[in-house]
């Protein structure tokens, strides 16, 4: 479902191995120029970053962009915290249904919509290994009937 205005900058791969994806949202983020120019060189890793939730705000943790070449003294740290802009009744329902059912918020990819920075945040629920087991299973049982169709119409 990727749009024509959607370039896909970053993504987590690692959070669709190890949660259970219930609902994804679009958050704008807060950055500075100097972040912003870097990641259009497309340096930013998402693989160990989490969002909490803070006095009725929502933060973004762990997301690294690398420092911009030419930046010098405008240069931030590149694990700071950075805001996440959601509207309140979402912030709210997330805080909820973290708090009282124990998901967290994690997130699951970093893209320009137009010519603004959007990370997509999800709702998710962590995998048990059985569940990432068969996640395994499902994959590598797909690929091979993938392959064998391809044999099959290569054949006739």
């Amino acid at each position: 479902m990727q749009n024509k205005s959607r370039k896909i900058i970053s993504l987590n791969r690692k959070a669709k191995h190890d949660y259970i994806i219930e609902k994804s949202y679009e958050a704008g983020i807060e950055l500075f120029g100097t972040e912003v120019k870097s990641i259009r060189q497309g340096n930013i890793t998402l693989k160990d970053a989490y969002c909490m939730i803070d006095n009725g705000q929502i933060y973004l943790f762990n997301m690294h962009i690398k420092p911009y070449e030419h930046g010098n003294i405008f240069n931030r740290d590149p694990v700071r915290k950075r805001k996440l802009l959601l509207h309140k009744k979402e912030i709210l329902n997330l805080h909820n249904v973290v708090k009282r059912q124990g998901y967290s918020i994690i997130p699951l990819s970093a893209y320009f919509a137009k010519s603004k920075v959007k990370i997509e945040i999800g709702l998710c629920r962590g995998k048990k290994l059985y569940d990432k087991r068969a996640s395994i299973a499902a994959r590598d049982a797909n690929r091979q009937i993938e392959r064998e169709l391809k044999q099959k119409s290569n054949y006739y």
